[in-house]
């Protein structure tokens, strides 16, 4: 996945967005931009996003309320918050409503990238072992299929 990867980066701070838009599309990412929960939730119901990087603290709502939101249109996204009011509070409470990752500003661009990466990964992963799980259930349903057919439609 890694390179083809779809971002999403919800920030009201113009320069938060221009910078992380402007590394990762460095790094051969798509990336698009949302200066609101409400704008970002609308982006990721009308196109597919891999992963999103989410304000803790936008205009019109929480960034964990933009969590569970993008949870319903993608479930499988990686989401990542990124906050300048780094608390034990905040960090439990985003890991709790479905983030995956949780980054402090400012930031340190090595460790956000690498964050991505990580996250991207995982998401790969998951994908890969869900296909080798419904590959599985298929295989192992076709076979309880052929049990059942009676001998003769067997030699047809």
């Amino acid at each position: 996945m890694g390179r083809n990867a779809r971002i999403l980066v919800i920030d009201d701070d113009e320069s938060i967005r221009t910078v992380l838009t402007t590394i990762l599309e460095e790094k051969g990412y798509t990336v698009e931009t949302a200066e609101t929960g409400k704008q970002g939730i609308q982006k990721s119901h009308e196109k597919f996003y891999n992963l999103a990087l989410i304000d803790i603290r936008l205009p019109d709502m929480e960034g964990t309320n933009v969590l569970q939101n993008l949870k319903q249109t993608t479930p499988k996204m990686r989401k990542i918050i990124i906050t300048g009011f780094p608390s034990l509070q905040n960090a439990v409470e985003a890991l709790n409503k479905g983030a995956d990752a949780y980054i402090m500003k400012p930031f340190d661009m090595d460790k956000v990238l690498q964050t991505v990466e990580e996250q991207l990964k995982k998401q790969e992963e998951e994908k890969k072992y869900s296909q080798e799980k419904v590959t599985e259930f298929i295989e192992t349903r076709v076979k309880e299929l052929e049990q059942k057919q009676p001998a003769t439609q067997k030699k047809a």
